[in-house]
């Protein structure tokens, strides 16, 4: 692999990383109501399903993955019913509760669950590496090596993602100080993975 390929793949990369998608929207919600440091320990769960999904590509089982409807449908449903139920825990929460309060209700477990399972239940984020990633890798090579080189890359890439908006979640905090301002966040960060799990039911398998 060469050097210019990877300058090419990271700004590529961290692009889709930075995108505003729900695992994003959801380290910023955590942020805002459990703090950045937990946020951010919460998104390895989030890496752990994306080095499942690298692995996956790698060894050439998401391309089964993808040819199988009935794995796809699966996968799919659970992914989109699984971002409604966070969507309705968004909605509902009570934005009168403080902050220490907040912080008894979920463990730093629970919170890296809840980003596993988000990222885990999208299939099209499997989609994503399927047809990302083998456009940097040359054939001619070494493919595991390259692979485990852009891969190890996109993590790194995630991580910051993670922490950016983590950072920015933090800040929204002092802007939605009153009851009201939360309820506020709370409500549009729930439309907007509602939005992201109706958009996954319906997608189709192309």
């Amino acid at each position: 692999m060469s050097l210019i390929t990877i300058l090419l793949f990271i700004p590529a990369c961290f692009a889709l990383n930075i995108a505003p998608g729900p695992n994003n929207l959801l380290s910023m919600a955590n942020a805002k109501r459990y703090g950045v440091r937990t946020a951010c320990y919460a998104g390895i769960g989030r890496l752990v399903a994306f080095v499942g999904m690298i692995t996956l590509v790698a060894t050439g089982l998401a391309t089964v993955l993808f040819t199988s409807e009935k794995l796809f449908f699966a996968i799919k449903v659970a992914g989109g019913v699984y971002l409604l139920w966070l969507a309705y825990q968004l909605w509902s929460a009570d934005p009168t509760e403080g902050d220490s309060k907040a912080r008894g209700e979920k463990s730093f477990i629970q919170l890296a669950r809840q980003e596993f399972l988000l990222a885990a239940g999208n299939p099209k984020a499997i989609l994503i590496f399927t047809a990302f990633l083998p456009q940097f890798v040359d054939p001619a090579g070494s493919v595991r090596h390259q692979f485990l080189t852009l891969g190890a890359l996109f993590l790194m890439l995630e991580w910051v993602a993670i922490a950016g908006y983590a950072f920015f979640g933090k800040a929204l905090r002092h802007w939605f100080s009153r009851p009201s301002m939360r309820q506020l966040f709370n409500r549009a960060c729930a439309g907007m993975l509602g939005s992201a799990g109706v958009g996954l039911l319906l997608a189709r398998h192309e």
